[in-house]
C-alpha cells in the first residue's frame, strides 16, 4: 500500500495532542467520518514515538494515519477496502 506525506487538519484537545479532523490527499480534502481504532507505537532506542489512527473518511475508504512526533509529519496509507 502505497505511503505518504500528507497535510491534515487537527484538532488539539486539552492535553495538547492532535486528533486528525481531516486530510489532503492527491488535492482532495477527505473529511474524517470516524475514528475506527487509534494506539501509539515507540521505539525506545531509536527515540521515536508515531501516533496512528485508523479513519474512515469522507470517501467511504478506510485510511490510516499517523502523526511521526520527531519528524512533527503526518503520513497516511490507503487502506484496500470500503468501511
Amino acid at each position: 500500500m502505497p505511503e505518504g506525506k500528507i497535510d491534515v487538519i487537527a484538532y488539539s484537545g486539552y492535553r495538547g495532542e492532535e486528533t486528525p479532523r481531516a486530510f489532503i490527499l492527491h488535492g482532495e480534502k477527505i473529511e474524517i467520518v470516524q475514528i475506527l481504532k487509534r494506539w501509539v507505537e515507540e521505539e525506545v532506542g531509536q527515540r521515536t514515538r508515531k501516533r496512528y489512527f485508523e479513519v474512515r473518511g469522507s470517501d467511504g475508504k478506510a485510511h490510516l494515519l499517523y502523526y511521526d512526533e520527531a519528524a512533527r509529519e503526518w503520513f497516511s496509507r490507503v487502506e484496500d477496502r470500503e468501511v
